[in-house]
């Protein structure tokens, strides 16, 4: 039995208010280092900052300038920003004259052997890390590892679940409904997905640095400064100049039922790759990469949003997923907004919140592979030209625009901003909705339109137009006065993970070469 969205969100509005109020988010932002100048940092992760293996929530990604600032769970987004704000401001003073890259493709990098990878000692895990990085570096190249995203982490509440298990007559395990909506709000999100990177994409420009050796054949046009863009694009970190693998294409990694998308996953790590043979695994003596699999790790598979379950100490998150079920989804697909000092606005928080509850709440049915390849066209004409007039977009077979799919979807936004509305007392959902609704029957107020139309009027190039933004968060960041964390605890925590690591250090007992034979063969 299918509901509507009319019907859902009228009944809990009606019998089941409280149950809607009590979501869960968490940011993952990754920022590059740069010096005063807007060049890449070439400083290795300040012992200040604490152990990027083991702090709980200042980290590094691929490089060792790219950090990645990790807030706690919380039900509060002014909470949740305060957070990041606290964190930003403590690493900034204590990174040594550093500041944060605004954008997600990089700054200038006058050369890419400038990329170092993140270092977490000498641990096995740790060099595991690396290796996994080096890996990453020989399949891929050095400058993917200098793009910034924002990751998006969302969970409903138990009694959430309980209220639509109550009003669809649901009589299964619970765990096993939980991941089974889940799951029909992942396939939602692939079909309305596009709608990410046209609202909030904002990297349709890049530093031509970024293209050094790397061949492509995409229509650049060049700003009088001498940055590269494309006319109506969003978001070139989603596109295959960024964060993707065209030799997972072939995967297909199923959506539909949780032990299918296992199935795939851990599949995939044991799939060899004729490409990524020719690396090398160990040569001279040296790692080159982890092994030989199109998947060196599950980490390496790209997705726009992925089921996750906080693992056990050693668990891969395949096999947390398996044993205890989904428990949040992770929302991969947000550039980094540059208009904010956070790299995510409040707005688009209320938003994501909206947008993903239409993805749970709406009829979801199993995909086919060829439904998903047309769900991941969509997005990538999105990507490189959601701008553009007159685009369509494929709806089931249908041709349709973008603001005629649009203003379809948002009907039921509405209502479901309202419902949110009701259950904070506020009124910011709907005012979101509605300015986003603005974007989508005019495209010039998109960040992508805003950032393209900034660099031709100033007359700015990426680097000083960036800096502009760097220097104004900066200043934010001094005057921040800490709200959730103090710094008093965020000197401790950056001690006790440095504590961590040396202990992990010392219980090794394993040379890494059978430390990573005893992991792949788990």
């Amino acid at each position: 039995m299918t509901f509507s969205i009319l019907d859902l969100t009228k009944t809990f509005s009606e019998k089941h208010l409280s149950a809607i109020a009590g979501v869960q988010r968490g940011i993952e932002r990754e920022t590059l280092r740069i010096k005063p100048d807007g060049k890449l940092s070439d400083q290795g992760h300040n012992k200040a900052l604490g152990s990027a293996l083991t702090h709980e929530y200042i980290t590094t990604d691929y490089s060792e300038s790219l950090l990645e600032f990790i807030t706690p769970v919380s039900p509060s987004i002014d909470e949740t920003l305060n957070q990041l704000k606290d964190i930003q401001k403590f690493t900034l003073e204590n990174v040594e004259g550093d500041y944060f890259w605004p954008m997600s493709m990089p700054c200038m990098v006058v050369d890419q052997d400038e990329v170092q990878l993140a270092q977490y000692g000498t641990s096995n895990i740790g060099k595991m890390k690396t290796v996994y990085r080096q890996g990453l570096k020989n399949r891929y190249g050095s400058m993917m590892q200098v793009i910034a995203g924002i990751h998006f982490n969302f969970s409903f509440s138990n009694d959430f679940f309980e209220s639509l298990q109550e009003i669809t007559g649901d009589t299964q395990d619970k765990q096993d409904f939980i991941s089974e909506r889940y799951f029909s709000l992942i396939r939602n999100y692939k079909r309305f997905g596009w709608l990410i990177p046209y609202l909030f994409g904002s990297s349709p420009a890049l530093c031509p640095s970024f293209l050094q050796g790397k061949p492509q054949s995409l229509p650049f046009k060049k700003a009088p400064a001498g940055c590269l863009y494309l006319e109506h694009a969003t978001s070139l970190r989603m596109s295959d100049l960024g964060y993707t693998n065209t030799s997972q294409s072939n995967l297909q990694i199923c959506n539909n039922h949780i032990d299918s998308y296992v199935a795939g996953v851990q599949k995939a790590i044991n799939l060899p790759s004729a490409e990524f043979a020719k690396i090398g695994v160990k040569v001279d003596g040296q790692y080159q990469q982890l092994n030989s699999n199109i998947l060196q790790i599950e980490n390496e598979l790209y997705a726009p949003i992925r089921p996750k379950r906080v693992a056990k100490s050693g668990q891969k998150p395949s096999e947390a997923l398996k044993e205890g079920g989904v428990e949040y989804i992770e929302v991969r697909a947000m550039d980094v907004n540059p208009f904010v000092s956070t790299g995510i606005s409040k707005e688009q928080m209320y938003f994501l919140d909206v947008f993903i509850t239409l993805c749970m709440l709406k009829d979801s049915p199993t995909v086919t592979a060829e439904q998903k390849q047309i769900f991941n066209n969509n997005t990538n004409k999105v990507i490189l030209e959601g701008r553009k007039p007159l685009l369509t977009l494929n709806d089931c077979g249908a041709e349709k625009t973008i603001p005629q799919w649009g203003n379809e979807i948002f009907v039921e936004m509405e209502l479901i901003a309202k419902l949110y509305d009701k259950a904070y007392q506020t009124g910011e959902y709907s005012n979101v909705v509605k300015a986003e609704l603005a974007k989508i029957n005019d495209p010039t107020l998109t960040p992508s339109a805003r950032i393209i139309d900034e660099l031709l009027t100033t007359g700015k190039g990426i680097v000083t137009w960036s800096m502009d933004y760097v220097n104004q968060y900066n200043q934010e960041a001094k005057e921040h006065d800490y709200q959730v964390f103090n710094k008093d605890l965020l000197v401790e925590l950056a001690k006790t993970s440095l504590v961590k690591q040396q202990e992990i250090e010392a219980a090794d007992t394993l040379a890494f070469d059978e430390f990573l034979a005893d992991y792949f063969e788990k």
